[in-house]
Parts: structure tokens; C-alpha cells; sequence
């Protein structure tokens, strides 16, 4: 699995409450990605494109369990997030959703908003195209990458157990 986009960059603790404001969690959720990451970028909807990524620092959504969080930052079309550290219950929302979470602090430190990315998944190499320079992550358990590269826990399940064979 390659994903290719360029990264959008947040510093440390960037809680859910910062991605998808409490005021909006009334309103139908194909509405919460117009208020994406509001609070702190309050243009960020407009200026991020399909397949761009999240680079954040420590504590990335950390806070709570707040589902819609995950669902605002599939919904905008970020296809990874790169952080030096995530909070846990949002990061087993967002491989459910097939979202790869990243845990790579050097690709963090060492690029910039704008910077070009690729990400093979399957080799867990993220390719800073911009600077030239290669990173390494820890790879996903097997499970973890059949999920994401079945694009969320649903579909995994489904196509393995979903299909009754006559």
C-alpha cells in the first residue's frame, strides 16, 4: 500500500476536542470535516487535498474516546497520520477505520508542512520526496496491516466472515 500527499504539521497534544469541536457533535457527521482542527487552523478544511497527512508531535489526540474525531479525519481524505506519540483509544479508532497511525518521531522532526510525502505501508519506509530522506517505522502486526489494508476493521471482518461459501 503507497500513499502519497504532503503533510500538514501540529505540535504536541493535540486533544479532540481541537479536531472536531464538542459544538459540533449535534449536527450530522458529514458536516464535522468543515471544522476540522477549527480552534487552532481555523482554515485547514479549505487548504487540505485527498491523500494529504497529519504530522503531529506527542500526545496526538489524546482526551477521550470521541469517535468523531476519527470520522472528521477520514472524512477530509487524510489517508496516515505521523505522530511522535498517540493517544491509545484514538489510535485503535483509527485503525479500525483504516487509517495508519504512525508512531515515527524522526519524520516528524525532520520535515516540514508542505513536504511532499510517500508512505509504503507494507515496508513501513516513509519517503520524505521533498528532502530526500528515507524513515523507518515499526512495522504492523499482521492483523493490524490486513485491517488497514482493508480499509478498517468492518471490512476485514466482513470479507473474512462475512461470505457464507454454498
Amino acid at each position: 500500500m503507497l500513499l502519497e500527499g504532503k503533510i500538514w504539521k501540529f505540535g504536541d497534544e493535540i486533544d479532540t476536542d481541537i479536531i472536531i469541536p464538542s459544538q459540533y457533535l449535534v449536527l450530522p457527521p458529514d458536516t464535522y470535516k468543515k471544522h476540522i482542527m477549527e480552534p487552532i487552523r481555523q482554515d485547514f478544511y479549505s487548504l487540505i487535498q485527498d491523500g494529504d497527512f497529519i504530522f503531529a508531535g506527542k500526545g496526538f489526540a489524546m482526551g477521550s474516546s470521541r469517535g468523531q474525531a476519527v470520522e472528521a479525519i477520514k472524512e477530509v481524505g487524510i489517508k496516515a497520520i505521523v505522530a511522535i506519540s498517540f493517544g491509545r483509544i484514538f489510535y485503535r479508532s483509527a485503525i479500525n477505520e483504516g487509517i495508519p497511525v504512525i508512531e515515527c518521531p524522526e519524520a516528524y522532526y525532520k520535515s516540514e508542512e508542505g513536504d511532499l510525502i510517500r508512505i509504503d505501508i507494507s515496508s513501513s519506509i516513509i519517503r520524505n520526496k521533498t528532502k530526500a530522506l528515507n524513515f523507518h517505522f515499526q512495522p504492523f502486526p499482521d492483523l493490524i496491516l490486513k485491517i488497514i489494508l482493508s480499509g478498517g476493521g468492518t471490512n476485514y471482518y466482513k470479507n473474512r466472515f462475512g461470505k457464507k461459501e454454498k
